[in-house]
């Protein structure tokens, strides 16, 4: 595949997820058997291990949108900056809902296989969300 196609791929996850349609982005971006190195110990991996992590934050952030702000090609590989935008409405990590809104950036790295992504990595700023979510200390200004 060109990169063109991973392009257009990482988009059309990007409308599921954004339309609140976890099965259409797991289905549409990754491969079942998908390795995500960003998955906290304990979950499994491929769509199981997925379907959790992304069903936890959704349930969280139930309006979440997420925009990209470079994406990079190589080859079969991708790196994406993105943010994603979200009010905490449901219960996230164990936190009862805030209403407050939250805005948390990251990287990442998506490696094609057949279509799909089958090795990601990733990188984003949970401890942002918490402190915006009014959870987590800020620390004080100098």
């Amino acid at each position: 595949m060109r990169n063109a196609d991973h392009q257009a791929v990482l988009e059309q996850a990007r409308r599921h997820i954004n339309a609140g349609d976890l099965e259409g982005y797991l289905t549409t971006l990754y491969a079942p058997d998908a390795i995500a190195h960003f998955l906290p110990p304990g979950l499994p991996q491929g769509h199981v291990g997925l379907r959790l992590f992304y069903g936890a934050f959704l349930a969280g952030f139930p309006d979440l949108q997420l925009y990209f702000d470079d994406i990079i090609a190589e080859a079969e590989t991708l790196a994406v900056r993105f943010h994603v935008v979200g009010t905490h409405l449901g219960e996230f990590n164990g936190i009862p809902a805030t209403g407050k809104q939250m805005t948390m950036h990251g990287a990442t790295i998506l490696r094609f296989v057949a279509g799909k992504v089958s090795e990601r990595w990733s990188q984003s700023d949970f401890l942002g969300v918490m402190q915006q979510l009014g959870v987590a200390p800020v620390p004080a200004s100098a």
